[in-house]
């Protein structure tokens, strides 16, 4: 059975960015930088809008199946609010993760691709409850169409080896780790540009 996949409205943002809080709670990169639980349920929502919000302005963030998943999507030109991030960190961050969060942003911009062509998907999580059951694929799948139909390549961070699994089995491939002092390691994973075989 296919997994309806529609676009996120703009009321629906915060359902939107609150299913991803619930994605969210164990993954390791999120944790390491808010692991105070309060501080994470205070601050994720801001925090994620910052990263990938504005995919909800352009018209490509996507729900799955009655808010079993979400991904944030941003085409060509679109960016993350850096500065609200760094704010966010700034104010509510330990000392030890504010140390190591210049070098790692330097290493993500370093692997970012230059490709003006080059899609990039900030977030994509789903409902622990509803994890395993392909919400993830049918996630990818919706934009990915899209993507290669435009002839363009895609981008992401995979936060964990288990996770970059998921995306190989999409055309992504790890071109390399994202580690500075105590933090997780990241995947950045490139998937070409190719024709749609959706």
């Amino acid at each position: 059975m296919e997994i309806p996949v529609r676009t996120v409205e703009t009321a629906e943002r915060s359902l939107a960015l609150g299913l991803l809080a619930a994605a969210f709670t164990g993954d390791p990169m999120m944790r390491w930088l808010f692991p105070n639980p309060r501080t994470y349920l205070d601050q994720f929502e801001a925090f994620a809008d910052a990263f990938g919000g504005a995919a909800i302005e352009v018209g490509h963030a996507y729900i799955a199946d009655e808010y079993h998943g979400a991904a944030l999507w941003f085409p060509p030109g679109v960016e993350s609010d850096t500065e609200v991030m760094v704010e966010i960190l700034s104010t509510h961050g330990s000392d030890s993760v504010l140390a190591d969060i210049p070098d790692f942003m330097t290493q993500m911009e370093k692997f970012h691709p230059v490709d003006e062509n080059c899609w990039y998907l900030p977030i994509i999580g789903v409902d622990p409850v509803y994890q395993g059951r392909g919400i993830g694929s049918a996630l990818l799948k919706r934009a990915l169409s899209a993507i290669d139909e435009q002839g363009c390549a895609a981008y992401l961070e995979a936060s964990t080896r288990q996770n970059a699994a998921l995306y190989q089995r999409h055309g992504f491939e790890i071109c390399g780790t994202i580690q500075s002092g105590n933090s997780p390691e990241v995947y950045p994973m490139l998937r070409p540009a190719r024709t749609s075989n959706w």
